[in-house]
């Protein structure tokens, strides 16, 4: 017996030949045919993938739910999303999702998986404009605004703690698009649905999934999701002087917002908070540059902070640019076959480096 959905109401096929006395159209009969084969190709795919295993040589992947969108990700193209957003995700609030919103949804949550310390981030199109990690959800929401409360305007607000309603006050007083927690405080929910289509989602604890798909030219490419989360033990001092405890954190945290931010990049931070970043750019060197100014315009003092990068630094032109600001240590992947040159350059000014092993470019 096939299903079909006829005007919001499923009806069986046996039901519909009766009521038009075992008459179908060439319509009626193209619907039918979709809805058998979408059910058969859905149940030959999971077959194939478990016989195929995890890396098969045939691209094979169904989804049973799907929802269309306004558009895509902009007016003029269409857009639809093959998902399960509500595994993922409870909507209490807010207007229809966008494809831009399901990009930044998944750039947020990917981002904040990486901390388990209370942390707010404010994202952008797909980086974090904003982070911070303190004791309360509060000052972390504080510390993240003000690493740049321009590009805050219609951003994506995550944190991985339940939001009360002190916390829910101070981020109503700007415009944003959506707001990511576990939980919300009853008072605080009542005060964020107040707010004319905003976006509010409850993070369920399923997982994202451990692979990952993008389309490319006329097929798609298949990795897995980059889990490697650095630890203080993965850290490997290269230079003379070695980081303190402080200065570790703050080299991790920093390495975290790195790891998810477009490439190439360059992440500033002091007292697990962002100063700036320096995203998508072409140059590393042009990635630090833009990060130190986005610092200076908002008043941040560069000296004593860290910098991470998100691959390895084939010259040391960007270890003096940031030793000139006052940025005394450095996390990268190491690798470079000039690893040498920013070495010496440490030492010579008394900076500290670590090295990871690791690289983590976003593309």
């Amino acid at each position: 017996m096939v299903i079909i959905s006829n005007q919001g109401q499923y009806v069986s096929f046996y039901e519909l030949l009766e009521s038009a006395n075992g008459i179908t159209t060439l319509s009626d009969r193209r619907r039918y045919a979709v809805e058998a084969f979408a059910t058969s190709s859905h149940y030959d795919s999971a077959i194939y993938s478990y016989f195929a295993g995890e890396w098969p040589n045939r691209f094979r992947q169904s989804f049973n739910t799907s929802k269309h969108l306004r558009y895509g990700e902009n007016p003029h193209q269409q857009g639809v999303f093959f998902g399960n957003f509500d595994a993922l995700f409870d909507q209490l609030a807010g207007k229809e999702i966008s494809y831009n919103n399901l990009l930044d949804i998944d750039a947020a949550v990917s981002l904040i998986d990486e901390f388990t310390d209370t942390t707010f981030a404010i994202l952008k199109h797909n980086n974090a404009c904003g982070c911070a990690s303190r004791d309360t959800v509060y000052e972390s929401y504080l510390a993240a605004l003000s690493g740049d409360p321009v590009s805050a305007y219609g951003g994506i607000f995550v944190t991985n703690s339940a939001v009360d309603r002190v916390t829910a006050e101070e981020v109503g007083k700007i415009f944003f698009e959506v707001i990511i927690a576990p939980d919300y405080h009853p008072d605080a929910l009542e005060l964020l649905k107040s707010k004319k289509n905003l976006i509010i989602l409850i993070r369920k604890q399923d997982k994202l999934p451990a692979v990952q798909y993008r389309s490319v030219l006329n097929g798609v490419i298949m990795q897995n999701r980059d889990l490697k989360q650095e630890t203080a033990d993965d850290l490997q001092p290269v230079t003379k002087i070695t980081p303190d405890a402080q200065t570790i954190g703050d080299l991790l945290f920093a390495n975290r917002l790195v790891k998810q931010s477009k490439s190439n990049t360059i992440v500033l931070a002091k007292g697990k908070q962002l100063l700036a970043s320096g995203v998508g750019q072409t140059s590393r060197v042009d990635a630090l540059r833009q990060a130190i100014e986005k610092a200076r315009s908002f008043g941040f003092d560069l000296n004593g902070a860290v910098m991470a990068s998100d691959a390895f630094f084939p010259f040391p032109d960007c270890v003096e640019i940031a030793h000139n600001e006052g940025i005394n240590s450095v996390i990268q992947p190491g690798g470079s076959i000039r690893d040498k040159l920013s070495v010496e350059f440490c030492d010579t000014h008394e900076m500290s480096m670590v090295i990871t092993g690791f690289r983590h470019f976003k593309h």
